[in-house]
């Protein structure tokens, strides 16, 4: 072993069960403690800069292609920048249609995320084989769970898919409005699916909370505990908010004691409001808020700054949980770990507002498109995609061929919280060099609270490769452990 004096690195590439490709390193001191540990996005895919030069109407189906788990958050994003540069209010039933259709995103996303991607750890345990803690894993050991949440999924795809024509990358939401209303037959069919997504839903919400009663009450303390501001969309009387349009009070900014550091917020004011700071170490930006620089301005988005934001949900059952969230971690909660409980609260919310809408005669009238010109030459558009808040910004010529695009998107705005959270369980968990995989996928798995969503949303089946390196400051390799 190198003496007590030499710094080490750990090196955790790739991490697993995520949306992308990233790595983990841990920089140690010379007495073994840690210093810090940085989350790295290792993949850069230039999407910005290869929308240049293309017509604003075919932003939506483009940018739809920058991720295969969550298009249709890009879909909305770009046909609202589109609304604003023909400076047209969309008709009524569109906007009902393309809120269906962002609930049914959410449902199918977080179902992913919680029962496919992160429940492992919690149902397997976090030293469990980890060629079998994944989702064939749960299906071998808990076949029944595995299977509702796959059914789940389906669920929110098959609403997707109903409305848009298919289930990823449907070039359905477009600048004035959507292409094609939803016909009684789909409604109804739709309507008939929920029955089983509630009881799905139920039964997530009330296996994790046992969980969280029983073996998770260190994760709670230690898997991104800490003070930050917190940034999302709420509606006009303070409710949850998931869309923005008509209903939509803005951007709202709470600190974690309940302050209002800003509310009632446009899209508008994004480039006054946000900056976004760059590291040489990772392809991702930090955005933070401008006026409270980087370090004071950084925040939080996604399912559990929602949470936070609203006053209340606006239906029966998802208040209930939200009532039960505060009594569990305050009024703001600061505990990313309950980004996971966030979520089930969130699919329960989103089936009951799918409920109200297909309730609403509305959501089958025809008209369902408002068509115009150019009448605005930059326009930013922001929808609630399910890891958080999302920005399209976009300049257009007289033509309306796109000049330049700047894309905001949650998972950066995450960034900063992302790195101090793989830092506290590190400095937790990590002792005397230990190297266990439980340590090591516990490290992982404070990423996972975020379900960050890095770029093409590709993931291998089974065990993950997995280097672990001790690097000497003169660049010897002190110690490795393989695994894959």
């Amino acid at each position: 072993m190198p003496p007590e004096s030499t710094p080490r690195r750990i090196t955790i590439d790739p991490v697993t069960r995520i949306e992308g490709h990233a790595k983990i390193t841990i920089q140690l001191d010379g007495s073994g403690a840690v210093e810090t540990a940085r989350f790295h996005v290792t993949e850069y895919r230039g999407f910005e800069r290869f929308c240049e030069g293309r017509p604003f109407t075919e932003m939506a189906a483009i940018t739809a292609r920058i991720c295969g788990i969550c298009p249709v958050s890009h879909l909305l994003a770009a046909a609202k920048t589109g609304d604003k540069i023909l400076g047209v209010a969309i008709p009524p039933a569109a906007e009902q249609l393309r809120r269906l259709m962002n609930l049914a995103q959410l449902t199918q996303s977080h179902a992913l995320s919680f029962f496919h991607l992160s429940s492992p750890d919690f149902l397997l345990g976090w030293d469990s084989d980890p060629t079998q803690r994944n989702l064939f894993g749960l299906i071998a050991a808990n076949p029944d769970l595995a299977r509702a949440g796959i059914r789940l999924r389906q669920f929110g795809q098959g609403v997707i898919e109903a409305l848009g024509g298919r289930k990823i990358h449907a070039a359905w939401a477009v600048p004035g409005g959507v292409r094609s209303p939803l016909s009684p037959e789909l409604r109804d069919q739709i309507r008939a699916g929920l029955p089983e997504a509630f009881a799905i839903a139920e039964r997530g919400l009330s296996l994790f909370k046992q969980l969280l009663d029983t073996q998770l009450r260190e994760e709670l303390e230690v898997f991104g505990n800490f003070p930050s501001l917190f940034l999302g969309l709420v509606g006009k009387d303070g409710s949850w908010e998931h869309y923005g349009g008509r209903r939509s009070g803005g951007i709202r900014v709470m600190a974690s004691d309940g302050a209002l550091v800003a509310d009632g917020l446009q899209e508008d004011d994004v480039e006054q409001v946000l900056a976004e700071a760059v590291e040489p170490w990772s392809y991702l930006k930090f955005p933070y808020i401008q006026a409270l620089g980087p370090l004071a301005g950084s925040y939080r988005v996604g399912p559990l700054a929602r949470l936070n934001l609203c006053e209340l949900i606006g239906s029966e059952r998802a208040d209930q949980e939200l009532h039960e969230l505060r009594q569990r971690g305050g009024r703001v909660v600061t505990a990313s770990f309950l980004y996971h409980l966030a979520r089930l609260i969130e699919i329960l919310a989103c089936l009951e507002q799918m409920e109200q809408l297909l309730d609403d005669p509305l959501i089958t009238a025809t008209h369902v498109r408002a068509r115009a010109g150019v009448n605005c030459h930059e326009a930013v558009g922001v929808s609630e995609a399910p890891r958080g808040t999302l920005f399209h910004h976009y300049w257009v010529d007289a033509n309306g061929l796109i000049e330049k695009v700047n894309l905001i998107i949650a998972t950066g705005q995450n960034n900063s919280a992302m790195n101090r959270t793989i830092t506290q369980i590190a400095r937790h968990y990590l002792t005397d060099g230990n190297l266990s995989e439980a340590m090591l996928n516990r490290v992982e798995a404070g990423i996972r609270c975020f379900d960050p969503c890095l770029s093409c949303s590709t993931h291998a089946a089974g065990q993950m490769p997995l280097l672990v390196q001790l690097i000497g400051p003169d660049g010897t390799l002190l110690e490795e452990r393989r695994r894959g």
